[in-house]
């Protein structure tokens, strides 16, 4: 275990432990400030600090009036949007569990969490309605159903709207349950028992669901937000799906924590036009949506033949200038470039996966500030992350304050599987103790991850130690490295890289490639030659020769297949690999 040689001084955050003092804090200091803003129409299109606060106290109570009892579970589905919020915040502030559900799972994989879950109450918004009426009847515990559009309660269905209108905080009739409730309205919650429960995936049999404490996850918010300084005035563009613990705790919590807002946008479509009008600070990302920006600027650039060419040189002297202490050089050399993502961006952070290192140098070259870091739904989510002013682009970061990471036996290079502790380690697997037994082990929780720390405590990623591909010579081979050195093959929209089996047993290593067809038409018609399968194979297959040259012989990749379409994601935006396991195509 490394630990880094000098301490960085660390910013001071508000001492929350649980999500009501969240929700007082930002009452106390900025009430007026707005928190949580819509850029599609919803009932509920933007809320301050005061109104925040109030909905979730209304809506919380309207809960309890509707049947809802502490502890239930209560399954919450929707696209991103203030509601979304407001539901969870107001589940978890009364003691309930929330159960955040991907919204764009299939119907079979949404059923299959609600029965996983035990969930007894569901809220979501229209494009839900039909579904849940469905799913009443078929699932055991599902009992109460909150619309989020409904303007009035129609039949069985609760209209969320409606219910927060009818709490009337000041008049209210003493039921009751509100024995329980303190002064404010709230009542009192074990801030470590369960509160949050995710399902990380959602196929029959196969669903695991992450139990999380608000404990937990607040340890998680304090320790990020001592390392990256953010501020009221940022604002925050959502764009990662909000069931995702990254962006619900980093993109959602994080910014009311600091007194930020956070806007959503209203598709991933619309992303760069929401950027113009959001203007915003901060955008959080996944490496594939950073990837595609950049490249679409790298066209943009390269279109413009003077400017591609002194491109280099003006980074070069810019990175000099500021070197020597001249700040925002390059933020205003490439001020058009800024301009497309509205002119204000103080940070881009990077999660979910590792960024190419490229895209990263390659942004911060431009003038952005590009942060990554390393967690695990499990940990609520962050363990590393790198800092403004310490960083380095090939690491995933430091350790957060309170975490503690340690590389279980490591090989000749300090490779193993990277184990942590800490206080935003999970409670476990729900009903599934075989499965938290493999992964919580005295203390430590095993990431399934393959790493390094170095001498200056950045921990670095190779790979998923069930992705490892084990080479002729016996070296481990970690599919993601060389799928990064593939990915940079102008060619190349994106590959995976994987092990495939010989007749002998033995593996070799293998990609599977989606060709950039734009370039490849192009090539093409320059050459005068027709596009087809074959021509586009030996394209690629060119390429990945010239690649291998520059790779260790147990690196090198002995096998091309061509994808037409694109590989099947998660809604994070990671290829789904186990599709592709054994070579089969689509």
């Amino acid at each position: 275990m490394k630990t880094p040689k000098e301490e960085y001084p660390l910013y001071a955050v508000p001492n929350v432990r649980q999500f009501q003092d969240i929700l007082r804090h930002g009452m106390e200091h900025h009430p007026d400030r707005l928190a949580l803003a819509d850029l599609s129409e919803t009932p509920i299109a933007q809320v301050s600090y005061r109104q925040l606060f109030g909905h979730v106290l209304r809506f919380g109570r309207a809960l309890l009036d509707a049947g809802c009892a502490r502890r239930d579970h209560v399954a919450i589905i929707a696209e991103n949007r203030v509601q979304w919020g407001i539901a969870y915040l107001a589940v978890t502030s009364f003691d309930m569990v929330a159960v955040p559900i991907d919204r764009n799972l299939q119907e079979n994989e949404i059923l299959t969490i609600l029965h996983a879950s035990r969930a007894r109450v569901a809220i979501f918004s229209e494009s839900f309605r039909d579904m849940f009426g469905t799913f009443q009847r078929s699932v055991r515990d599902l009992e109460i159903l909150v619309d989020m559009d409904l303007p009035a309660r129609r039949g069985t269905l609760h209209a969320m709207k409606e219910m927060m209108d009818m709490q009337d905080s000041a008049a209210r009739v003493s039921t009751a349950r509100d024995s329980a409730l303190d002064g404010e309205g709230l009542p009192t919650i074990d801030p470590d028992a369960l509160s949050v429960l995710v399902f990380t995936s959602g196929s029959m049999g196969r669903a695991k669901g992450v139990m999380l404490s608000q404990s937990a996850i607040c340890a998680n918010l304090r320790g990020m937000l001592q390392m990256v300084e953010i501020r009221s005035d940022d604002r925050f563009l959502s764009v990662l799906p909000i069931h995702h613990t990254y962006e619900c705790t980093c993109g959602f919590l994080c910014p009311l924590v600091a007194g930020a807002s956070a806007h959503y946008a209203r598709s991933l479509k619309t992303v760069a036009e929401d950027m113009l009008r959001v203007r915003p600070t901060i955008l959080l990302g996944v490496p594939l949506l950073f990837e595609k920006m950049y490249r679409r600027i790298m066209q943009a650039i390269a279109e413009k033949k003077l400017v591609a060419a002194v491109l280099r040189p003006l980074q070069a002297l810019t990175g000099a200038l500021e070197s020597l202490g001249v700040q925002g050089v390059r933020r205003k050399l490439f001020h058009e470039v800024h301009e497309r993502f509205g002119g204000a961006i103080r940070i881009l952070i990077a999660g979910g996966a590792a960024p190419d290192i490229e895209v990263s140098r390659g942004f911060r070259a431009l003038g952005f500030s590009f942060l990554q870091g390393y967690g695990l739904t499990e940990t609520s989510p962050i363990l590393a992350l790198n800092r403004l002013r310490k960083f380095k682009d090939e690491a995933a970061g430091l350790p957060l304050p309170g975490v503690t990471l340690r590389i279980d036996d490591p090989d000749g290079e300090g490779r193993g599987e990277i184990l942590a502790s800490g206080p935003s380690l999970m409670l476990g697997y729900y009903r599934n103790a075989e499965a938290t037994a493999e992964v919580l082990q005295d203390g430590w929780l095993r990431t399934g991850d393959f790493g390094s720390i170095d001498e200056d405590g950045f921990l670095h990623i190779n790979g998923r130690k069930k992705n490892v591909i084990i080479a002729r010579n016996g070296e481990n081979v970690f599919p993601e490295e060389i799928e990064d050195e593939v990915n940079r093959i102008p060619l190349v929209l994106e590959c995976v890289v994987y092990g495939k089996k010989d007749e002998s047993g033995n593996e070799s290593i293998a990609v599977m490639i989606v060709p950039e067809a734009n370039l490849v038409y192009g090539i093409a018609e320059s050459a005068g030659v027709e596009v087809t399968p074959a021509y586009v194979r030996e394209l690629l297959q060119k390429e990945i020769r010239v690649l291998n040259r520059r790779l260790p012989v147990h690196k090198q990749i002995r096998s091309v297949e061509v994808k037409e379409t694109e590989f099947e994601k998660t809604t994070t935006q990671k290829i789904k690999r186990y599709l592709v396991q054994g070579g089969s195509g689509d």
